[in-house]
């Protein structure tokens, strides 16, 4: 039956085209900005957890900038330990050289005060940002190597203290003649202990930061799984609705013109 009233294949073929729009504005929104979840609306589950791990990323790509600049001031502080180590072994040559007769002892007494001077200067000048983990009065530092979440979301921080260790004594005044070797064995074993120390503590920063990096590139992965498009199959299923958008406006076209033919019964 026809009727003037009501076009009811103009109707289905509306809501085909309609339908057929809402898919094209989907897949070109995709395209435009990559993401086939790009707010609450696309996909709640997905979009919550995706931005969650976002936020973790976040923290521990802003922990790794912390992590680097903790290595460095350990690294500082390990520095000067293995100078001043260095610096004792020659002290302890110029002690072993003032046990000659025929020795100059003013004078290796005269450079023996310049190298202890030189200790005490690199003890205290070897901060970094204001910290000094080697100069008389240093205080250990807490550092914050690691970010937890656990299965009920809370989040919670790791940290370590990194000791200090007081190298400016062993920039006393040494007297040429009293001094042995023995003491300047045990002074330079002091001054290498504390390289050890300070060298596992900057380890230990570094490959935690190099995991952060790591744990950091495996989330992105995980959220790009998430809500990235996939732009083979956005630009394929592009191509299908725009074709299936043009016989949608054909088939609109002619269900439109189907009322028309009834003007012919009345000729």
């Amino acid at each position: 039956m026809s009727s003037i009233l009501t076009n009811t294949g103009s109707m289905v073929a509306l809501q085909t085209l309609k339908s057929v729009n809402k898919g094209l504005n989907k897949v070109q929104d995709q395209i435009s900005t990559g993401l086939k979840v790009s707010t609450a609306k696309d996909n709640s589950s997905n979009w919550s957890i995706a931005s969650t791990m976002s936020s973790d990323v976040a923290s521990y790509e802003s922990l790794g900038g912390s992590l680097t600049s903790a290595s460095a001031m350990v690294g500082t502080a390990r520095s000067a330990a293995e100078q001043i180590s260095g610096i004792l072994k020659d002290i302890q040559t110029k002690i072993v050289q003032a046990e000659n007769p025929d020795s100059d002892t003013t004078k290796i007494q005269a450079e023996v005060t310049a190298l202890t001077d030189t200790i005490t200067s690199i003890a205290k000048s070897a901060q970094y940002n204001g910290i000094n983990l080697v100069e008389s009065g240093a205080t250990a530092q807490d550092i914050t190597v690691s970010i937890m979440r656990d299965s009920s979301g809370a989040l919670t921080t790791e940290t370590f203290s990194v000791g200090a260790q007081d190298l400016e004594t062993l920039g006393a005044a040494l007297v040429v003649g009293t001094a042995t070797v023995d003491d300047l064995d045990t002074l330079i074993d002091s001054a290498n202990t504390a390289a050890a120390a300070f060298g596992a503590a900057q380890a230990r920063i570094d490959a935690q930061n190099a995991f952060l990096s790591k744990q950091a590139n495996s989330i992105k992965e995980g959220v790009s799984a998430l809500v990235d498009a996939d732009m083979e199959e956005a630009s394929a299923r592009l191509t299908a609705l725009q074709t299936q958008q043009q016989l949608g406006i054909q088939a609109l076209s002619i269900a439109n013109q189907a009322p028309q033919t009834v003007m012919s019964l009345f000729r």
